[in-house]
């Protein structure tokens, strides 16, 4: 019972590629069965790739499949199973646990030994391991007793173990191009044995364009809706089924937004945004924002990036960036979405298309580094603090109150041996400190 829910073997998953039944659904029946079929990656699998190379040769080391839904990781694991000798195991990370694990191993120690035959372990969402799951397939996929096949949406790099990745090879997997995405849609229109071939169907360039858009690179989600539309549509007296923009709208629905907030698409959404900010480019800003809101995103996360920005981006090449900012976080609190976003832009806006500079964020890194690794400097005793018994002691003897001099300003020793942590720049009212620093520095 067990191995029959945790795992296929070869002849089954190929069984189950090959499929034609009408019961299938049109994306797995759809699935490519050879290199020559498979659209897209040729980042990876294309001509000459090493990825290729090791599945044609039947030489496939241990690898990860990275990448968002409906890029294909499957598909290309289904092709494995196909093509190579060994003994292929299929497996869901979120169904087995360290007992069905061991079993596997087990069978796979014995069949290499019985017969010489290597074993190909395909385990899906492999994100869901934990450490010592992970820790179960180490000493296995080490000695080459098993080869793995791990698919992932999630980013390796932070949700499997240092010691599986380095006996790994990761492949990131992108989302499918609209080119790519036109010709599987086209052959599941034309295909006779797999897809809609036999059916007399009229599709318009308006419902391809809607359903490759808003797919969003995902050839799951499109051949999804291209099966909803066509098997809803009543053909007519001739016995033409039109597929156009109307059926399209109503197979694919709303674009769903690919976003998790505990995920990588969290961390690589609001580095966008900051970076967009950072480079004064307020549309990109306002898109990347837009995006995190609508999925759903906490709006006080994005209003405390934009404080940040406004200090270690604008900086005082506009002091009142991060007046605004803060203005902008109470003004959030106070109101609440969805008239949050309001402010929200606002205030990304204006820090996106303010004047530069990073000079306050270097000058304390800077200084931050002088204190942990150049001499240590002691109080200077006309700075100290004169109360108490201090005056007694010489602490703030032979101070200079500035504002009893010309232009508020007079030299004196603020630090034994001093640096230059701070250095203004040219741009936005920096300018204006810049100029009077250097007066100053030159006396």
């Amino acid at each position: 019972m067990w191995g029959f829910y945790f795992m296929e073997q070869k002849d089954f998953f190929k069984e189950n590629l090959n499929s034609n039944s009408k019961y299938k659904p049109l994306a797995l029946r759809m699935a490519p069965q050879s290199l020559e079929d498979y659209m897209g990656q040729g980042n990876i699998v294309g001509d000459g790739k090493l990825l290729k190379r090791a599945i044609e040769a039947d030489s496939l080391g241990s690898v990860i499949f990275y990448g968002p839904s409906g890029s294909g990781k499957s598909a290309l694991a289904g092709i494995i199973a196909l093509k190579t000798k060994a003994y292929f195991e299929k497996a869901n990370a979120v169904l087995i646990g360290i007992s069905d694990i061991k079993k596997i191993l087990e069978q796979a120690k014995n069949r290499l030994e019985m017969s010489g035959k290597k074993t190909i372990l395909m385990l899906d969402e492999i994100h869901h391991f934990n450490r010592s799951q992970q820790d179960a397939l180490l000493p296995d996929v080490e000695k080459g007793i098993i080869t793995l096949i791990g698919i992932t949406t999630e980013n390796p790099f932070f949700y499997i173990n240092s010691a599986i990745l380095s006996r790994t090879t990761v492949f990131e997997f992108q989302k499918h191009s609209h080119d790519d995405l036109l010709k599987i849609l086209d052959n599941s229109i034309v295909d006779k044995k797999n897809g809609f071939g036999k059916l007399n169907i009229k599709i318009t360039n308006e419902a391809k364009n809607h359903l490759v858009k808003n797919a969003n690179g995902d050839a799951r989600r499109l051949l999804n809706a291209v099966e909803i539309g066509v098997l809803s549509t009543m053909p007519s007296a001739d016995g033409i089924r039109l597929f156009d923009l109307k059926v399209a709208e109503e197979s694919i629905q709303k674009r769903s937004i690919s976003y998790d907030k505990s995920g990588d698409q969290h961390y690589d959404h609001i580095s966008a945004f900051i970076k967009s900010m950072r480079g004064s480019d307020p549309d990109a800003t306002v898109y990347w924002m837009a995006k995190m809101l609508v999925a759903g995103e906490d709006p006080r996360f994005i209003v405390r990036r934009i404080i940040i920005c406004a200090s270690e981006d604008v900086g005082n090449a506009d002091p009142r960036a991060l007046t605004l900012s803060v203005s902008a976080m109470h003004a959030v609190e106070f109101l609440g979405m969805p008239e949050a976003r309001i402010i929200l832009s606002q205030a990304a806006i204006y820090v996106a298309t303010a004047p530069k500079s990073n000079a306050s964020y270097i000058a304390i890194d800077r200084a931050i580094d002088e204190i942990k690794n150049a001499k240590e400097r002691t109080v200077p005793n006309h700075l100290k603090d004169a109360s108490l018994d201090g005056e007694a002691l010489g602490h703030g003897k032979g101070y200079k109150y500035p504002h009893d001099f010309k232009d508020h300003y007079v030299e004196q020793e603020y630090f034994e041996d001093p640096v230059i942590f701070y250095d203004p720049t040219n741009q936005g009212y920096e300018v204006k400190i810049s100029e009077r620093l250097n007066r100053i520095r030159k006396k």
